[in-house]
């Protein structure tokens, strides 16, 4: 049987399975919008168009939607123009629960029963009308809620790999909770009562965010077994900003936003901000213990390989955590090949093997193609174990690689309490300074040095790598100075960077690591815009490495 789909918890899934209707949740994340982008708005959200995709590649034959937001509406009149669906149907459900709210829900739910039956050729049957009827029941054991906007089922599925503890879907269109329908009203004749009483059910439950009475939803994080919360946002959606504005200066447990355009694309980035959550839930420790696999009765050589998008880093320890050795070469086409090449560099300065290793932890985007007996720990956790083993009143890390930008907030103790990355465009990292120092024709060293001295405040206005480097063009043509130029691009980097911090109530010392901590440029311009200096460390560039051979040590003879 071909499944009638829906996306709302207020979708009346029981009244459909009256009718013989078996019902299914759209929820598949795409991996491009190609049709989606042929028939509807740019600035319609991921979700629209994901579902815009699914209906019109033909995986969705029957859909009932609920009027959630003008994206769904757009999405109806976009259907029943374009669609080829079999049965397309639009209800209208008001914001209240009382009143005429509740007769407008009834009205409405009658509207569908006529139309679904007819398509069905079935009539409604109280037997398959109650049996519908599912207790949900919450989790009575530690767990981590996602809440927020609706999570696509391939990014829960990230969810629940990264996270220590079981992982409960809290948001819109899965949290849906119905009592059971008096069995007085199951007579036939009762049905308008039926529908009555259904329509005050459906519009009763823990509300979302589209209510106008949300004071509900504080049962969500006022449950004593809650231990996390990854909160879900989908761009160009307002209805849970809100929310989530109120919830991260109030929840008393960890908190995490991630926000999507409900594609695939930026799976990596989103797989290293979940684990990253993951670790700061447990201790690494008791993970790492239960995986390494390296032979226990090795001594004295601990190896952290930090595979990044530019270079990879290697460095190795001995048990009293003196660096023995230290490499940093260009990742190249394979991160597996290039940390096997690092790490046989690393260990031939002192005369070793990989047999002489007894621990190692592989950290940063390539860490999950490394293969070299050890485990995988995010660059967030490493970061922060390397910082404040290099300087222990370091309160806020700043990281610039490659291809992210990182703040990350430590207590007393060196644990994260806090971080934020970039999204997945490359402005303010590594790679918008190679490109803008490709277009001045200049040397990453060169253009470190070239904003120093400066005349002329020049803002870049786009931090788009494409767009900025096309102002950077114009900017030549204009024959502003080179060093004027440089300064507005570090300017640029620099204030990127410093709303990362604001975002998580940076306070000092500050730290900066990654390879643009040795562009000077951008080192003093971050120095400005948030007062104070910046501790740039000469082992800044193998922060991450370091952190790593840390935490390979920590494990095996219990220090650090």
């Amino acid at each position: 049987m071909t499944p009638t789909c829906y996306i709302c918890k207020y979708t009346p899934i029981e009244l459909l399975a009256a009718y013989g209707g078996e019902c299914q949740i759209v929820n598949q994340m795409q991996e491009s919008f190609d049709q989606s982008d042929q028939v509807a708005h740019p600035n319609l959200c991921g979700f629209g168009k994901a579902l815009l995709e699914s209906c019109l590649s033909g995986e969705v034959k029957e859909l009932v939607l609920v009027n959630c937001c003008d994206t769904i509406r757009s999405v109806y009149d976009i259907l029943l123009s374009y669609g080829k669906l079999d049965f397309l149907f639009l209800m209208d459900m008001l914001h209240k629960e009382e009143g005429c709210a509740r007769e407008r829900t009834k009205a409405e739910l009658l509207r569908l029963g006529q139309a679904y039956g007819a398509y069905r050729k079935r009539e409604f049957s109280p037997a398959l009308f109650y049996a519908a009827f599912q207790k949900s029941k919450r989790p009575s054991v530690p767990y981590i809620s996602v809440l927020g906007a609706r999570t696509g089922d391939r990014l829960f599925e990230m969810m629940e790999k990264s996270m220590p503890l079981m992982v409960e879907n809290d948001t819109c269109v899965h949290h849906r909770s119905l009592p059971c329908p008096p069995d007085q009203l199951r007579d036939e004749a009762h049905k308008d009562r039926l529908m009555d009483w259904y329509a005050g059910a459906l519009l009763s439950q823990l509300p979302c965010m589209r209510m106008t009475d949300i004071s509900g939803r504080k049962q969500l994080t006022l449950d004593p077994h809650l231990r996390g919360v990854i909160y879900h946002t989908v761009k160009f959606c307002d209805y849970y900003g809100f929310e989530y504005s109120q919830l991260r200066n109030s929840l008393s447990v960890p908190l995490l936003k991630l926000e999507t355009d409900y594609t695939i694309q930026s799976s990596g980035q989103l797989s290293t901000r979940l684990e990253a959550f993951g670790e700061q839930l447990a201790p690494h420790k008791t993970r790492l213990e239960e995986t390494n696999t390296m032979k226990k009765h090795k001594t004295g050589l601990f190896a952290g390989i930090d595979s990044g998008s530019a270079s990879t880093d290697v460095v190795i320890l001995n048990e009293k955590r003196e660096i023995l050795s230290q490499v940093i070469l260009p990742t190249g086409a394979a991160a597996a090949s290039g940390a096997q090449r690092a790490l046989e560099k690393a260990l031939s300065q002192i005369g070793a093997s990989v047999e002489d290793i007894q621990a190692s932890v592989a950290t940063g985007y390539g860490r999950d193609a490394i293969q070299l007996g050890g485990q995988s720990i995010t660059e967030i956790t490493c970061h922060a174990k390397g910082a404040f083993f290099l300087d222990p009143t370091v309160r806020t890390i700043i990281d610039i690689g490659g291809q992210d930008s990182k703040v990350i907030r430590l207590d007393e103790k060196g644990n994260v309490i806090n971080f934020v990355m970039n999204d997945k465009c490359a402005a303010g990292t590594g790679r918008f300074l190679e490109l803008m120092a490709r277009t001045l024709e200049m040397s990453l060293e060169e253009m470190s040095l070239a904003g120093l001295q400066w005349k002329e405040e020049i803002t870049i206005s786009s931090m788009c790598s494409v767009f900025a480097e096309s102002e950077v063009v114009s900017l030549v043509a204009q024959n502003k100075a080179i060093s004027d130029i440089v300064h507005g691009l570090n300017r640029s980097v620099a204030s990127k960077t410093v709303a990362l911090c604001r975002r998580v109530e940076g306070k000092s010392a500050f730290m900066m690591t990654g390879g643009v901590s040795q562009n000077r440029g951008v080192v003093k311009e971050i120095e400005a815009l948030i007062g104070q200096r910046l501790v740039v460390c000469d082992k800044a560039e193998l922060n991450g490495a370091l952190g790593a051979a840390l935490l390979a040590l920590e494990v095996s003879v219990g220090r650090c």
